[in-house]
């Protein structure tokens, strides 16, 4: 297996502004290298991609030495750059780019002229775009994903549909649009913290995972476990479970290619 998205930070080392507020309280202490090993021990997991958590480069190049030094663990990164002017390292163990677009205030900001030369440079450096949206950038993740088609996009967290409040138009139209663009993919994460966090179950996932398998197809699907965000509403080991339980109606060969071939394809990782 590999786990497609993951993340390490120290509240001590730096700010992290999207955990704020007393609902993030959980989860506001470091999470090291060794953290991860511990949670993966027994698993089935051999190698995972690190995600970014904020708009910096010296994450960045922490996490490329913290992936350098992982003995193969952490097979790629995902860091940030400012896609205005896009300065990034040349290290083979980056695999991709991503910004919180969620955050900002403009939600067209990802059709920007400045930020669409951005995503054409990460393009031509044959680098992985993470698309990070709720719904009010859906609209625009639509849009560039069809302009940009030369780029490679990952869908994180299918888009974040709204599970707790019932939410499931306009998503899954949105998303089945996203699906028609071929240099898409969608990545399986972050839907149990989407979800009721005391009430959530497998029948709650059930319907939105399905609907992802449907419209992408198993070829196109990343697995992630969104650790350590997902300890907000259950452990490492709820989500694997959670996740195996999803998968049970595909082939054996269909769940290989979701839960750890895709993202080796994808993320182009030595793994």
């Amino acid at each position: 297996m590999v786990d497609a998205h993951h993340h390490l930070w120290d509240p001590s080392v730096r700010e992290y502004p999207w955990m704020a507020g007393d609902a993030l309280v959980p989860i506001r202490r470091r999470y090291a290298v060794d953290d991860l090993r511990a949670v993966i021990a027994g698993t089935q997991v051999r190698a995972t991609v690190l995600v970014q958590t904020v708009s910096s480069t010296a994450e960045t190049v922490e996490f490329l030495e913290v992936a350098s030094d992982s003995g193969g663990l952490v097979a790629g990164v995902v860091g940030w750059a400012d896609l205005t002017a896009p300065e990034l390292p040349d290290d083979r163990l980056l695999v991709g780019v991503r910004h919180q677009v969620e955050d900002e205030p403009d939600p067209d900001w990802l059709l920007r002229a400045d930020v669409l030369r951005g995503l054409r440079a990460l393009g031509e450096r044959g680098l992985v775009y993470d698309l990070l949206v709720r719904a009010p950038q859906r609209p625009a993740a639509l849009r560039v994903t069809g302009e940009l088609d030369d780029v490679a996009f990952v869908l994180d967290h299918a888009g974040k549909p709204g599970i707790a409040a019932g939410e499931w138009e306009p998503w899954a139209s949105w998303l089945a649009g996203m699906a028609a663009r071929e240099n898409v993919v969608c990545k399986l994460s972050g839907l149990i913290t989407e979800a009721d966090w005391a009430t959530w179950g497998v029948a709650t996932l059930r319907p939105y995972v399905e609907h992802v398998l449907e419209v992408f197809g198993p070829d196109r699907v990343l697995f992630g476990s969104d650790w350590p965000v997902c300890e907000l509403a259950g452990s490492y080991a709820d989500v694997l479970d959670a996740t195996a339980r999803v998968l049970t109606g595909l082939s054996a060969d269909e769940q290989a290619n979701v839960l750890g071939r895709n993202a080796i394809r994808v993320y182009g990782l030595s793994v």
